[in-house]
Protein backbone atom coordinates (compact mmCIF):
# COMPACT_ATOMS: atom_id res chain seq x y z
CA UNK A 1 0.00 0.00 0.00
CA UNK A 2 1.28 3.46 -0.93
CA UNK A 3 0.57 6.54 1.21
CA UNK A 4 1.47 10.14 0.41
CA UNK A 5 3.05 12.09 3.28
CA UNK A 6 2.35 15.82 3.51
CA UNK A 7 3.14 18.36 6.24
CA UNK A 8 2.92 22.13 6.53
CA UNK A 9 6.09 21.96 8.68
CA UNK A 10 8.18 21.48 5.52
CA UNK A 11 8.13 23.48 2.29
CA UNK A 12 5.38 22.76 -0.20
CA UNK A 13 6.43 20.78 -3.25
CA UNK A 14 7.61 23.09 -6.03
CA UNK A 15 6.90 20.55 -8.74
CA UNK A 16 4.99 17.41 -9.56
CA UNK A 17 6.03 15.31 -6.56
CA UNK A 18 5.03 14.47 -2.99
CA UNK A 19 7.08 15.42 0.06
CA UNK A 20 7.33 11.69 0.77
CA UNK A 21 5.71 8.41 -0.11
CA UNK A 22 5.35 5.57 2.38
CA UNK A 23 5.09 1.95 1.30
CA UNK A 24 4.20 -0.90 3.63
CA UNK A 25 7.04 -3.30 2.96
CA UNK A 26 6.36 -6.03 5.47
CA UNK A 27 3.99 -7.01 8.22
CA UNK A 28 5.32 -4.38 10.63
CA UNK A 29 7.60 -2.31 8.43
CA UNK A 30 7.16 0.74 6.25
CA UNK A 31 9.68 2.23 3.88
CA UNK A 32 9.41 5.97 3.36
CA UNK A 33 10.97 7.72 0.39
CA UNK A 34 11.59 11.38 1.24
CA UNK A 35 11.78 13.69 -1.76
CA UNK A 36 14.65 16.10 -2.18
CA UNK A 37 14.52 19.02 0.21
CA UNK A 38 16.20 22.31 -0.52
CA UNK A 39 16.72 25.03 2.13
CA UNK A 40 13.34 26.69 1.80
CA UNK A 41 11.77 28.14 4.92
CA UNK A 42 8.37 26.37 5.11
CA UNK A 43 6.59 29.57 6.16
CA UNK A 44 7.97 31.98 3.56
CA UNK A 45 8.89 29.43 0.84
CA UNK A 46 12.12 31.43 0.42
CA UNK A 47 15.70 30.17 0.56
CA UNK A 48 17.61 30.83 3.77
CA UNK A 49 21.02 32.50 3.37
CA UNK A 50 24.51 31.00 3.83
CA UNK A 51 25.69 27.42 3.42
CA UNK A 52 25.59 26.55 7.13
CA UNK A 53 22.03 27.82 7.56
CA UNK A 54 21.03 26.11 4.29
CA UNK A 55 22.34 22.75 5.55
CA UNK A 56 20.51 23.19 8.87
CA UNK A 57 17.29 24.14 7.06
CA UNK A 58 17.43 21.07 4.83
CA UNK A 59 17.87 18.82 7.89
CA UNK A 60 14.96 20.59 9.61
CA UNK A 61 12.81 20.07 6.51
CA UNK A 62 13.73 16.37 6.28
CA UNK A 63 13.05 16.01 10.01
CA UNK A 64 9.58 17.54 9.61
CA UNK A 65 8.69 15.14 6.80
CA UNK A 66 10.11 12.18 8.76
CA UNK A 67 7.94 13.12 11.75
CA UNK A 68 4.86 13.44 9.53
CA UNK A 69 5.55 9.89 8.33
CA UNK A 70 5.74 8.59 11.90
CA UNK A 71 9.52 8.37 12.13
CA UNK A 72 12.59 10.47 12.77
CA UNK A 73 15.95 11.15 11.20
CA UNK A 74 17.28 8.19 13.19
CA UNK A 75 15.13 5.95 10.98
CA UNK A 76 16.94 7.14 7.84
CA UNK A 77 18.89 4.28 6.25
CA UNK A 78 20.10 6.14 3.12
CA UNK A 79 20.83 9.82 2.65
CA UNK A 80 21.77 11.45 -0.64
CA UNK A 81 23.37 14.90 -0.47
CA UNK A 82 23.86 17.20 -3.44
CA UNK A 83 26.22 20.14 -2.92
CA UNK A 84 27.10 22.98 -5.23
CA UNK A 85 30.60 22.96 -3.67
CA UNK A 86 32.26 19.87 -2.19
CA UNK A 87 34.55 22.30 -0.40
CA UNK A 88 31.68 22.47 2.12
CA UNK A 89 32.04 18.76 2.92
CA UNK A 90 33.64 19.27 6.36
CA UNK A 91 30.95 21.79 7.33
CA UNK A 92 28.29 19.33 6.17
CA UNK A 93 29.78 16.57 8.35
CA UNK A 94 29.91 18.81 11.43
CA UNK A 95 26.30 19.87 11.02
CA UNK A 96 25.09 16.36 10.19
CA UNK A 97 26.49 15.16 13.53
CA UNK A 98 23.97 17.48 15.24
CA UNK A 99 21.02 15.66 13.63
CA UNK A 100 22.06 11.98 13.56
CA UNK A 101 23.41 9.50 16.08
CA UNK A 102 25.33 6.30 15.37
CA UNK A 103 24.75 4.07 13.58
CA UNK A 104 24.68 6.66 10.81
CA UNK A 105 22.79 6.12 7.56
CA UNK A 106 24.50 5.06 4.37
CA UNK A 107 25.26 8.23 2.47
CA UNK A 108 26.39 9.73 -0.80
CA UNK A 109 27.58 13.32 -1.17
CA UNK A 110 28.17 14.63 -4.66
CA UNK A 111 28.88 17.97 -6.24
CA UNK A 112 26.35 19.18 -8.79
CA UNK A 113 26.34 22.09 -11.20
CA UNK A 114 22.87 23.49 -10.35
CA UNK A 115 20.04 22.99 -7.88
CA UNK A 116 16.46 24.29 -7.84
CA UNK A 117 16.12 27.98 -6.93
CA UNK A 118 19.95 28.23 -6.88
CA UNK A 119 20.14 26.42 -3.54
CA UNK A 120 23.59 25.38 -2.36
CA UNK A 121 22.42 22.01 -1.01
CA UNK A 122 19.66 19.46 -1.51
CA UNK A 123 19.07 16.12 0.23
CA UNK A 124 16.73 13.18 -0.17
CA UNK A 125 16.45 10.09 1.99
CA UNK A 126 15.04 6.63 2.49
CA UNK A 127 13.66 5.82 5.90
CA UNK A 128 12.60 2.44 7.33
CA UNK A 129 10.22 2.33 10.28
CA UNK A 130 9.79 -0.99 12.10
CA UNK A 131 6.90 -2.01 14.35
CA UNK A 132 4.28 0.25 12.82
Amino acid sequence: MKTVIQTEQAPKAIGTYSQAVSVTSGKNTQTVYLSGQIPLDPVTQRLVEGIEEQIHQVFRNLHAVALAAGGSLNDVVKLNIYLMDLGCFATLNEIMAEYFIAPYPARAAIQVSKLPKDAQVEMDAIMVIDNI
